[in-house]
């Protein structure tokens, strides 16, 4: 539920990286005017709590039953693989409503169903307790796909670089001791960890290269799954049948927005092609056996497109259940977090761990080395980098944390509308998609869903302390 109705919209049309004109939900995201009604937030609450109940059933399961023949590291590790997807969870839920009810154990909500909104800072610690019990129970290396040390470590840094600046008052200094951890976590996995990026950028999205060395969560699929059982973004796709799983062409027609388009330099040509279609563009791996496709629309997503079943050697796929494993924090990404942690409240810096890997990906995208970096450039290099994967509404939450007026004023600055690209290259704006409510401090957190505060009327009370000390 949450892949298909959540990763791309609130990622990335509410970012104001991509546009739908055409789903009343995602236009109210577009436009910024969410209702506690609105579907594709609901069905984010709903996902992210229905993740976690399963994850506490399976920690109390496997610490209540788990018979003594299993070894402790055993079940440690299960139990760590368990937490880092309730911790990836809350996080979730952290930025997107920032004091939201904490659930350990779904079984108590049989006998007190209404439960408080806990302090956000209690939140960010929660996720912190479970990604470090997740970082020191989970192996060095695993099975492909599997969750390692490195995943944990990954996550412990983003969200200790988002934690930094929440208590700043929207116009101030991060914490230094938080940024400090992001800076180790983060540390480790870049220069310990033996991991390497990916060569070729445009690789990381197709399916041969499920789970490779850059990947550190991804989402593990299998084709052939029923409707919203399997991965559902190849329905985004821009493309016919000659593309499509089955014959089946996709139909939700997501566009890159002209703010985002105008992002990329001509230099910058191998992410653009990789993220979105623009007329004309060839592409020999989709439709491979009729000689490959060359795009005729306007323009339209290419990340999470990866073909027909003889593409991907996938006879069961369907236009709903693609093989893709979509990564969910992949190594660049940390790449980046660790320049930014480095860079902390400085205009600028220039030291050589924050430009090695700051410039290790721009190698990858082929695109000179620079000999400083500044906010906006780490800014505009995370949003080109990971456009497609769900992150520029995150980092946008977290700029707003400590740079109120800057988050807000690139909200408002956008041109969060779609655009015409002909065949001989002319770009022409079009598509508003409805009169746009200005962004306010109050835009980066979600309103309740409508349902849980009718349901759960203590969701209206203030938030309370989470009691650590008892659990």
């Amino acid at each position: 539920e949450w892949n298909y109705s959540c990763y791309l919209p609130v990622g990335e049309v509410l970012s104001g990286n991509m546009a739908i004109g055409y789903w009343g939900d995602a236009v109210q995201l577009n436009t910024f005017s969410i209702t506690g009604l609105n579907g594709i937030m609901v069905a984010n609450w709903r996902a992210m709590y229905r993740i976690i109940a399963h994850c506490n059933t399976t920690i109390n399961a496997i610490e209540d039953r788990a018979p003594a023949t299993i070894p402790e590291e055993d079940k440690n590790a299960a139990i760590a693989e368990a937490k880092f997807i309730r911790g990836f969870a809350y996080y979730n839920l952290g930025l997107l409503w920032g004091a939201v009810p904490i659930i350990e154990d779904n079984t108590e909500l049989v006998t007190s169903p209404l439960v408080p909104r806990y302090q956000v800072n209690d939140v960010y610690q929660f996720v912190v307790n479970d990604l470090t019990y997740a970082a020191e129970n989970l192996p060095v290396s695993d099975a492909k796909g599997r969750l390692t040390t490195w995943s944990a470590q990954g996550m412990l840094a983003k969200v200790y670089l988002t934690w930094a600046g929440l208590n700043s008052g929207g116009l101030g200094q991060r914490d230094q001791e938080l940024l400090d951890m992001a800076k180790h976590y983060a540390g480790n996995v870049c220069s310990t960890s033996g991991l390497t990026l990916l060569d070729n950028y445009e690789n990381l999205f197709r399916t041969e290269f499920n789970d490779n060395q850059e990947s550190l969560f991804a989402l593990q699929w299998s084709p052939g799954l029923a409707w919203m059982e399997g991965n559902m973004l190849q329905i985004y796709s821009p493309g016919g049948a000659e593309i499509s799983a089955n014959g089946q062409p996709g139909w939700f027609g997501i566009r890159p927005t002209m703010d985002m388009f105008e992002l990329y330099s001509p230099e910058d040509s191998i992410r653009r092609k990789a993220t979105f279609m623009l007329r004309g563009d060839y592409y020999p791996e989709l439709n491979a056996a009729g000689g490959g496709y060359t795009f005729d629309g306007n323009t339209g997503l290419k990340k999470h497109i990866v073909g027909t079943n003889v593409d991907n050697k996938a006879s069961t796929m369907t236009s709903s259940s693609s093989p893709q494993h979509n990564s969910l924090l992949r190594l660049a990404d940390v790449y980046l977090i660790y320049a930014e942690a480095i860079l902390g409240d400085n205009e600028v810096t220039s030291d050589a761990d924050a430009l090695f890997y700051f410039n290790e990906v721009r190698r990858r995208a082929g695109l000179t080395p620079v000999t400083s970096i500044d906010a906006d450039m780490l800014m505009n290099e995370r949003r080109i980098e990971l456009a497609g994967e769900s992150h520029f509404w995150d980092d946008l939450v977290r700029l707003s944390y400590y740079n109120s007026p800057k988050a807000i004023g690139i909200l408002n600055n956008q041109q969060r509308i779609a655009f015409d690209y002909d065949e001989d290259g002319v770009v022409t704006p079009n598509d508003p998609f409805g009169d746009i409510t200005p962004a306010n401090a109050s835009t980066f957190t979600f309103p309740l869903p409508s349902i849980e505060v009718t349901t759960n009327p203590k969701l209206m009370e203030p938030p309370v302390p989470y009691p650590f000390e008892d659990k």
